[in-house]
């Protein structure tokens, strides 16, 4: 595996409204957005963050319609080859969702799921002409956590050590909750993932976006339209978290170094 391999590269937003959508989480997160064209593709809306993207917008797919599939956040994690990837998911208990396929000028990506049901993309990245600046871990803006609901915590941190290298990092006993594992990739904190809650529907991904302040940041959410469902919160290390759904009813998180 490379060092590369197992790293969350971007997370996408499908949504029946984009407009409305961009309108959202601009107000909320802080992104501006621009367009992305690529040859034979409809325009993609791209979230920046200073100028620097950190996840894309586009149209809930025509094909994924009546399949009780909500609107939704998805990550994507890069891989050294992603049609090897995908077997792999699908020969340790998982699925393939989407087989692989290209982007042009971008990459060759295919959404899997985990033995869970999780789904989550896994891409090879097109080779590019120069290294792009990426964003403070901690900015605000940036992707700051990454979760996971499954149906075990302990299986899917095995699973997922497996396919993507990541490491076990720590983890805390949260009582009747079970407990939530903290894994790493390359050494530094990525994210957590716990056995979900009795009525939580079904596993699944979710994604924490960092913002200055948390209460201000909740006043934006409700005046736009959405929902707090949880939180505000304190975590160890004195974060505030909320989870919440936006106007179109996707899932979304989160997370500020104070209220």
């Amino acid at each position: 595996m490379s060092d590369t391999h197992g790293k969350f590269i971007w997370c996408e937003l499908m949504t029946p409204d984009t407009a409305a959508a961009a309108k959202f989480y601009s107000s909320v997160v802080g992104w501006t957005t621009s367009e992305m064209k690529v040859e034979g593709m409809p325009t993609y809306t791209v979230f920046e963050a200073n100028g620097i993207g950190v996840g894309g917008l586009m149209e809930f797919p025509a094909e994924l319609e009546g399949q009780g599939i909500p609107p939704n956040w998805t990550g994507y994690v890069s891989v050294d080859d992603v049609d090897r990837s995908a077997k792999d998911f699908a020969a340790n208990g998982g699925a393939v969702r989407r087989p692989p396929e290209d982007i042009p000028t971008v990459g060759r990506f295919a959404v899997v799921a985990d033995p869970d049901g999780a789904v989550i993309c896994i891409m090879t990245p097109a080779p590019m002409e120069q290294t792009w600046p990426e964003l403070a871990f901690d900015a605000p803006g940036n992707i700051g956590w990454r979760e996971l609901y499954s149906g075990n915590g302990k299986d899917a941190l095995a699973f997922y050590s497996k396919l993507f290298g990541w490491t076990k990092d720590s983890e805390m006993d949260m009582g009747p909750m079970g407990t939530y594992y903290i894994f790493a990739h390359g050494g530094r904190q990525t994210g957590g993932m716990m056995t979900k809650p009795d009525n939580m529907p079904m596993p699944f991904w979710c994604y924490y976006f960092i913002v200055p302040t948390l209460d201000a940041a909740i006043d934006r959410v409700t005046s736009g339209g959405g929902k707090v469902v949880n939180g505000p919160m304190e975590v160890p290390g004195g974060s505030w978290i909320i989870q919440a759904t936006d106007p179109q009813g996707a899932f979304f998180c989160l997370v500020a170094p104070k209220r």
